[in-house]
């Protein structure tokens, strides 16, 4: 699939991290998807119904990057995935990249971030 609906860097302020200070006092996270969808028939239409909202898409991320915590944000970008592909069926694959800008790491580093794609074909059924 050619066609893609990009949202990119949602920034959120959370508490993912390993480290104890990670979780009482956060940081600042971006959180960027990549859907692979067929949009010609909204294209073709102009209908809303034959798409994905942004808004929706954005509220998903924002929600599991704000309510849930986890150690490491390999595991929530794969919330994020898990729970794009289950709701919204014309979304082929995700692909969901987590920018941590202020990872504790030993060096002056831009931040580090983990990308990953995920597919309806590798679902649970």
């Amino acid at each position: 699939m050619t066609d893609r609906i990009l949202v990119e860097r949602i920034a959120v302020f959370a508490y993912h991290g390993l480290l104890e200070e990670e979780a009482r006092i956060g940081q600042r996270f971006y959180i960027s998807l990549d859907c692979r969808i067929d949009l010609r028939p909204a294209g073709l239409s102009d209908d809303m119904a034959k798409t994905v909202s942004y808004a929706d898409l954005t509220e998903i991320v924002v929600r599991i990057a704000t309510t849930r915590r986890f150690a490491l944000i390999e595991a929530l970008a794969e919330a994020i995935a898990a729970e794009i592909l289950e709701r919204f069926e014309g979304v082929d694959s995700i692909v969901v990249r987590v920018d941590k800008p202020s990872a504790p790491v030993p060096a002056v580093i831009d931040g580090v971030a983990i990308s990953i794609l995920r597919s309806r074909a590798g679902l649970a059924r």
